[in-house]
C-alpha cells in the first residue's frame, strides 16, 4: 500500500479534456494527461481494503490494480507496466474506451469517489511505450501448429498474441481493408486515435502474427479451406447484427445504422476510401440519434464535429437516477445517469420515448413521430406501454439508429460451419470450443455485444484452450 492515509487526504481528480470549442473542430483525442504529482496523488488513494473488488469483481481481465497503483506511487513505472501487461494485452485500448467497471467496484465507491484506475492504467502504458519498455516477445521455439483467427477486434488480437507467444503460427483474417475490427472503424478517433492501434499491431507482427486484411472468410475463402490449412480455428467476428427499427418510413434514404455512419467517418478521417454511395454527412442538419448507449454517444460527437445544426438523442428507457439505486448495489455496475464528453459538446436528450413512425416526402424522412412510454416488468419480460396523450413529433434531416447489437451475423460462415447458437443468437461453446472439432470462438461472437475488456479476456481464454488442445 503506497500511502495508508492517502484515500483520506486526497480527493479524486479526473483527467482534463481539451476545451469544447477547440476539440469539436478536429478529430484528435480529447483527453489530456494528469500532471505527475496529481497522478501520484491519485495512485495514493488506493486503500488497503483487504479484498480488492476492483480486481476480483469489477475487472474481467483481473488487472492487479492495488499492485500497479502502489508501484506508480513509488515511481517504479517499469514494474507497474509489467504487472499491468501480465493480465491485459492492450491497456492502451482499455485505458481509453473501457467504461471502467473496476472503478464502480472500488471499495472507496461505497461512500466516496473511487480511485481513478482507468487513467492511471493509461498513463502506465503510455509511459512504457515512450520509454521503449514494450518490446516484441517472440517465442524461442516454434510448435509448427497453424492457427487461423477470423476477425481482428480485441478478442481476435488478444488470442493471436497469446498463441503467437506460445510458439504457434498465427494468421488473422479480416474482411475490412485494415486490421482492428471495431477498434478501427467503430470507435471515433477523438476517443481512440488509430495510430494507437497501429503501434500495437507492429508488436504483434514482430512476434510472428501474420495479418490478412481484405479477406472475407466465407466469401473470399471458404471454411473448408481453413479446415484444410490450419490445425485450429478461432472465430472472433463480433456481434455485428444491429437492432433495427421496425416502423413505417424506416427504409428512407436518410435513415442509417450507427455503425455505417461511424465507419464512413472513420475512413474519411484516416484518408481511406468510402463506399461508392459516399459519406453520411450531418453538416447543417437536424440529427436524431435513437439509442442512449455508447454508440449513440459516439454518433453525437461525430455529428457535432461534422457541423450538425442540432442533435437530439432519444432513449426508450426511463431517465436513470443520478445516485446509485438500491437495485444495483456496490460492487455491481450502477444504473445511473452518465454524461459523456460528446453530450457535453451539445446535445438535447430525452428518455422514455418510443418512435412510432417516420414520415417525409419522396425518399427522405422529414419528421419523426413518437410517444412517451412507461416501463413495465411483466411475466413476458420488460414491456413499454404508451402513455395516452403523450404523442409528439420532431423535424429531422438525418436519423441514426444506435439501439445496440443483437448477435453475430447468423448467415455466411456461421451457417456454413453448421454452428449451434444459444437462445440469444450467440455461438454456443463449451470451454471456448464449439461443437465442431478444432473450432473455437471468442469475444462478442460468444458473449454478445459487450465491453472491450471482456473481449480481451475472452480472447485470452480461447488462446489458452486452443493451446491445450493443440499440445495435448
Amino acid at each position: 500500500m503506497a500511502k495508508p492515509t492517502g484515500f483520506m487526504e486526497f480527493g479524486r481528480e479526473d483527467a482534463p479534456h481539451r476545451p469544447v470549442g477547440e476539440r469539436v473542430g478536429d478529430s484528435l483525442e480529447i483527453e489530456l494527461p494528469l500532471g505527475g504529482e496529481a497522478l501520484l496523488r491519485q495512485a495514493a488513494r488506493c486503500m488497503d481494503c483487504g479484498i480488492p473488488f476492483c480486481h476480483g469483481v469489477g475487472c474481467p481481465v483481473h488487472n492487479r490494480m492495488p499492485e500497479f497503483n502502489d508501484l506508480v506511487h513509488r515511481g517504479r513505472w517499469r514494474e507497474a507496466s509489467e504487472v499491468l501487461h501480465a493480465t491485459n494485452n492492450f491497456p492502451e485500448f482499455t485505458g481509453r474506451i473501457c467504461p471502467a467497471p473496476c472503478e464502480t467496484a472500488c471499495t472507496l465507491a461505497i461512500n466516496d469517489d473511487p480511485v481513478n484506475i482507468k487513467h492511471i492504467e493509461l498513463q502506465i502504458v503510455e509511459r512504457a511505450f515512450a520509454e521503449g519498455w514494450i518490446e516484441p516477445m517472440a517465442p524461442q521455439d516454434r510448435t509448427g501448429k497453424r492457427v487461423a483467427i477470423v476477425g481482428s477486434g480485441p478478442a481476435g488480437l488478444a488470442a493471436a498474441q497469446q498463441l503467437a507467444r506460445a510458439g504457434h503460427d498465427v494468421t488473422v483474417f479480416e474482411k475490412d481493408d485494415r486490421i482492428g475490427g471495431l477498434l478501427r472503424y467503430g470507435i471515433p478517433d477523438f476517443k481512440l486515435a488509430k495510430s494507437v492501434i497501429d503501434r500495437r499491431l507492429d508488436q504483434l507482427a514482430a512476434e510472428g502474427v501474420h495479418f490478412e486484411p481484405s479477406v472475407h472468410v466465407g466469401k473470399d475463402i471458404s471454411a473448408r479451406y481453413l479446415r484444410r490449412s490450419f490445425e485450429a480455428i478461432c472465430l472472433a467476428m463480433g456481434a455485428g447484427l444491429p437492432r433495427d427499427l421496425d416502423v413505417p418510413g424506416r427504409r428512407a434514404d436518410n435513415v442509417h445504422f450507427a455503425m455505417d455512419y461511424l465507419t464512413r467517418q472513420n475512413r474519411i478521417v484516416s484518408g481511406d476510401p468510402v463506399p461508392p454511395d459516399g459519406a453520411i454527412d450531418a453538416k447543417d442538419k437536424l440529427v436524431v440519434v435513437l439509442g442512449g448507449g455508447d454508440t449513440g454517444s459516439d454518433c453525437v460527437g461525430t455529428a457535432r464535429r461534422q457541423g450538425a445544426r442540432e442533435i437530439i438523442q432519444l432513449e426508450i428507457l426511463p431517465r436513470p437516477p443520478e445516485q446509485r439505486p438500491a437495485s444495483t448495489p456496490w460492487p455491481t455496475w450502477p444504473m445511473v445517469l452518465r454524461t459523456s464528453s460528446s453530450h457535453e459538446e451539445g446535445c438535447r436528450r430525452r428518455w422514455g420515448v418510443l418512435t412510432t413512425r417516420l414520415t417525409g416526402n419522396g425518399s427522405l424522412v422529414r419528421e419523426l413521430h413518437g410517444v412517451e412510454v412507461a416501463r413495465r416488468n411483466g411475466q413476458a419480460g420488460v414491456q413499454f406501454e404508451p402513455l395516452p396523450g403523450s404523442e409528439f413529433s420532431i423535424q429531422v434531416d438525418l436519423v441514426l439508429l444506435a439501439m445496440g447489437f443483437l448477435h453475430v451475423e447468423p448467415h455466411g460462415l456461421v451457417e456454413e460451419l453448421g454452428l449451434k447458437r444459444d437462445g440469444r443468437g450467440n455461438v454456443r461453446v463449451d470451454g471456448c470450443m464449439t461443437g465442431e472439432p478444432s473450432l473455437f470462438a471468442a469475444g462478442d461472437t460468444v458473449i454478445g455485444a459487450s465491453l472491450v475488456v471482456r473481449a480481451i479476456q475472452s480472447g485470452r481464454d480461447a488462446a489458452a484452450a486452443i493451446d491445450r488442445w493443440l499440445m495435448g
